[in-house]
């Protein structure tokens, strides 16, 4: 049964996801948000096709491992009769030239390691979401794909009629098969990928060297700081929610949607949690994004996505042709939520780039032109703080004045506000903080219910979200308030289903949610710990670390009651949740000895 127990590979211009059987099952091309050619992951076309598979005739089993600190994915498949096959897949990212090199190409090195393996390569791209079937070529030592006007060269050191014609035969030394543009390779393939290979794996444990991680839980930081690496688009700064399109919420429930683009508001966490480790090239990068994306807006309101390419359009449509996860459709690409009013978008680019005003380590630091580009969203900020908004939670056919929608306000001003300090510029000090106190003292008038104890979910209501745990890590209120405390409890008592949490309690556009929403209940664990339930927060984040794929992996949601995970995969909000809740959580290194 197709599951989320799945690998990822990488290298910040595109990736793919490998099941248990070293079977590439999603792939887009060229970049993270484009077509993709192997998508078995959401079904597979009436003609077939979809994946790259490396059958092993017989198999019984597998074992995989990701090789130390890296991005590089080590599968040995078992069979029946206790021959073994070792395949090594990687996407290359090295330093060559004085540039990062980081081809749109797949290298997959398939090594025999015992007895007599007899294999099967079975190569099936297609374009167009699975409508158009690839047409094939081959010459001496490579086959051609054209798929959706686009060409795939496989140049290998197998024989190419045996891949072509899908012959099974004994593998007797090692292969390799290196997937990417049209381009006539320098070396043989073998000398190539082997290359690739060491200095793709001196790259990533060079990267992985520089990380500032906790004491405690290191290989869960280090895993879900490369994943997050690997969902930065390195070519505009753009950073995806997900790799994934169309992984239901759960079943049948209609909730699939399309996470390959940038959101501010996911892009903000991502750009947080590495540069709480110290990798701040992300951010870097992603001012250059927002830069372009702000530049483009002009004065209209800040949408909360757009395309990898700033595309500010991205229509939602169903693919008919492809089944979905498990037959769970509808399969969507593109997402109508860039359509919504989301008024925390302005909070989140102003909170993910203020570091660059104060960080002396920064080639790029921040000056008076780009705090003239924030002061414009602060502007909307101020605008439109208290208009009813969908919300974090992106409600399709639901509107309320939010109160993390305006908390994320609030933060606009108070960054604009400090950055216009350190800018020396204090007039323009003076007036941001005027407009932050004013949104605060309405936050806490209006976003306070005195019956309930709590902060509430939406101005005047009785209801609370996940959300509102984030208060106190924006700066709103402080985490020693006894306000924030009885929000935390509040929250715990009415979300918490064992050792998870839900977004909210009520129905939605689509009804009740039936999974707990993973990020959720890693804000609740680092909430726990600001209150000083430090054990209790231990013990639910040693859970969850327990519900991660075979490979350390989050999804987007957790079902409360299997501990199977669904939704879009890898999820960076998940796996930024890991970093801050290890980060919270662990003892200090001088604290270890």
């Amino acid at each position: 049964m197709t599951s989320l127990d799945l690998g990822v590979i990488g290298n910040s211009a595109i990736a793919a996801l490998i099941d248990e059987r070293a079977s590439i099952v999603w792939m887009c091309y060229p970049q993270l948000d484009g077509d993709p050619v192997f998508h078995a992951l959401i079904g597979r076309a009436e003609h077939g096709g979809g994946s790259f598979d490396i059958e092993l005739h017989g198999f019984r089993a597998s074992e995989r491992v990701y090789s130390h600190n890296t991005a590089v994915l080590e599968t040995v498949l078992i069979s029946e009769d206790g021959s073994r096959v070792r395949v090594t897949d990687f996407v290359p990212r090295f330093r060559s030239r004085g540039r990062i090199f980081r081809p749109a190409m797949v290298v997959r090195r398939i090594e025999p390691l015992s007895g007599t393996p007899r294999i099967r390569l079975r190569v099936r791209p297609s374009g167009d979401y699975g409508r158009v079937p690839a047409e094939v070529t081959r010459g001496s030592n490579h086959i051609r794909y054209v798929v959706g006007g686009q060409v795939l060269r496989l140049t290998t050191d197998a024989a190419p009629g045996l891949v072509v014609n899908e012959v099974p035969f004994i593998l007797e030394r090692t292969l390799t098969c290196i997937l990417g543009p049209d381009e006539i390779p320098a070396e043989a393939p073998g000398a190539l990928g082997a290359h690739f290979h060491d200095e793709t794996v001196r790259y990533w444990r060079d990267w992985v060297r520089y990380l500032a991680i906790p004491f405690e839980w290191q290989d869960v930081v280090i895993r879900a700081a490369i994943t997050l690496r690997l969902c930065a688009f390195e070519e505009t700064g753009g950073i995806v929610a997900a790799l994934t399109t169309s992984i239901p919420e759960f079943g049948a429930s209609g909730r699939t949607w399309d996470y390959r683009y940038c959101w501010l508001r996911d892009s903000f966490f991502t750009v947080r949690a590495l540069n709480r480790l110290g990798a701040t090239l992300t951010m870097e990068n992603y001012i250059s994004y927002v830069t372009n994306v702000v530049a483009r807006n002009g004065d209209r309101e800040l949408q909360p996505l757009f395309g990898l390419q700033f595309e500010d359009h991205v229509e939602e449509e169903i693919i008919g042709d492809l089944p979905g996860y498990r037959g769970f459709g509808p399969v969507r690409r593109g997402n109508g939520a860039y359509t919504q009013r989301q008024n925390d978008g302005y909070g989140s680019v102003i909170l993910a780039i203020a570091q660059c005003f104060f960080d002396e380590r920064l080639l790029r630091r921040g000056d008076r032109a780009l705090f003239a580009r924030l002061e414009a969203l602060g502007y909307r900020a101020v605008a439109t703080w208290n208009t009813p908004d969908a919300g974090l939670w992106e409600f399709r056919a639901l509107a309320y004045v939010h109160t993390h929608s305006a908390a994320m306000c609030w933060a606009a001003c108070d960054r604009l506000a400090r950055i216009a300090l350190t800018l020396g510029l204090t007039d323009r000090a003076t007036f941001w903080r005027e407009h932050a106190d004013a949104i605060r003292e309405e936050i806490f008038a209006r976003g306070w219910n005195n019956e309930l104890s709590s902060f509430v979910s939406r101005f005047d209501g009785n209801d609370v979200d996940a959300s509102l745990l984030l208060l106190a890590d924006i700066g709103l209120v402080r985490a020693d308030d006894p306000r924030f405390r009885s929000t935390v409890e509040t929250i715990g008592e009415q979300l918490k289903r064992g050792s998870h949490l839900f977004r909210y309690a009520g129905e939605d556009d689509f009804g009740v949610p039936e999974t707990a929403f993973t990020i959720c209940t890693l804000w609740y664990i680092e909430a726990l710990a600001k209150i000083g339930r430090e054990g209790e927060a231990r013990a639910l984040f040693n859970d969850l670390l327990g519900r991660r794929n075979s490979l350390g992996l989050l999804s987007e949601g957790i079902h409360t009651e299997t501990g199977e995970l669904w939704g879009n995969f890898p999820q960076t909000y998940s796996m930024v949740g890991l970093i801050h809740a290890a980060l919270s959580l662990s003892r200090k290194w001088e604290d270890a000895f």
